[in-house]
């Protein structure tokens, strides 16, 4: 018999599902929400250099598990059975990785690696086998996709299995290797490299997806923040802290949202190479993005647990948030645009005078940190909307 799927599930290009995102990849989504509540606590737990370590492999674990099966539903049809049933079954695995997370260097390493593993190599090998005889390009890449995912699986197992001083190396490396395959092209001796330029994909699924996994980390920051409210009095510093949280997660959204939405979509449909573009403004680009968002939701917990908390890991997890994440707001704004918009790049440089000075001398407490940063953000959206406007763009476009 032989290999491959004999049904044809790739998305049609003739059709309203080539740029449709579905309820199905929605319900994969969901799964994220508990990721990303686990990740932002286990940061809340562990703020110590090695713990910022620990988070930064992990966000980058878990956008890399996503933003993946996002590629590969860009490819293949939601809509079929199979694709259907495929994408259940990785939201089955990666609620194995969710859960795992809190113990992930601990007594669940092995749990993490594993169902990690399964998740990025069943992925790819997948695809291979849905399109190995329907496309057979699309199949070769994957496939040198596949190699790669393979070897980096292999570190991340063997890394479970060791103690914590050889652990991180190895998740490090595992994570650099498949990241640095995204560059080079997945090169494998005598097959040619994946060629990006000859990918055909759906711009405007990309983009919404992408833009849904944003919604859904500042969603995750609102009921990390809700769950931290509900177990303490209500106090003037626990509402101000509430209020604060909420504005800033409103300028986020208004930051992200009032004109980046449809900036991707649109961008890609008119580039040469919409393949190279989306992976540079959605793959890399959107990483500090995430995990500024998810940062935030820390900094929230820390300013309604420890209102009056000062000193230097306040700081950095309460400013460093909103500079992670208006990094990589602006870089994105530049790879679609050509542009620097200019209130990001004020707003980058207050936060950080304001971080360098709250380090130097701790005259700031938490709460009012927060208050002060919500403040910067609500500025920057604000500039960026007088400046949309100025330029006569519409909302959301």
């Amino acid at each position: 018999m032989a290999f491959g799927m004999s049904r044809d599930v790739l998305r049609p290009t003739d059709s309203p599902r080539a740029d449709r995102v579905t309820y199905v990849e929605l319900f994969f989504d969901l799964v994220f929400v508990l990721a990303l509540t686990q990740l932002s606590a286990y940061l809340y737990e562990n703020q110590t250099p090695l713990g910022a370590l620990e988070g930064a492999i992990m966000v980058c674990a878990l956008w890399w598990a996503w933003v993946s099966t996002t590629w590969v539903t860009n490819w293949l049809d939601p809509v079929r059975l199979p694709v259907r049933a495929a994408v259940i079954a990785l939201a089955f695995v990666a609620l194995v990785v969710a859960v795992s997370i809190a113990e992930a260097f601990g007594d669940r390493a092995w749990a993490f690696a594993i169902a990690y593993v399964v998740l990025q190599v069943g992925r790819t090998g997948f695809i291979v086998w849905a399109t190995v005889r329907h496309d057979r390009r699309v199949a070769r890449d994957f496939t040198l996709v596949l190699v790669w995912t393979v070897a980096g699986g292999a570190l991340w197992i063997v890394g479970a299995v060791l103690p914590l001083a050889w652990q991180l190396p190895f998740w490090s490396a595992a994570l650099a290797l498949e990241l640095l395959g995204t560059v080079l092209g997945f090169p494998v001796p005598g097959r040619r490299r994946v060629r990006l330029s000859s990918w055909d994909l759906s711009g405007a699924h990309i983009a919404e997806r992408t833009s849904l996994f944003v919604l859904i980390a500042v969603g995750e920051g609102l009921l990390v923040t809700g769950f931290a409210f509900v177990e303490k009095e209500s106090t003037v510093a626990s509402v101000a802290a509430l209020v604060t949280a909420f504005i800033a997660a409103a300028a986020v959204w208004w930051i992200y949202f009032d004109h980046g939405e449809r900036v991707g979509a649109k961008a890609m449909e008119a580039s040469d190479e919409p393949a190279r573009l989306a992976r540079t403004a959605y793959t890399w680009v959107h990483l500090p993005i995430i995990a500024g968002i998810v940062l935030m939701s820390v900094g929230d917990k820390e300013m309604l647990s420890n209102p009056d908390q000062r000193g230097p890991a306040a700081t950095i997890v309460i400013v460093g948030a909103p500079i992670l994440f208006l990094t990589g707001v602006a870089l994105f704004r530049r790879v679609l645009e050509g542009r620097w918009s200019r209130a990001q790049p004020i707003g980058l440089a207050v936060l950080a005078l304001l971080a360098g000075a709250a380090i130097a001398i701790p005259f700031l407490d938490a709460l009012t940190m927060s208050i002060v940063t919500a403040s910067i953000l609500v500025a920057v959206a604000a500039g960026e909307t007088i400046e949309r406007v100025r330029r006569g763009h519409r909302a959301g476009g």
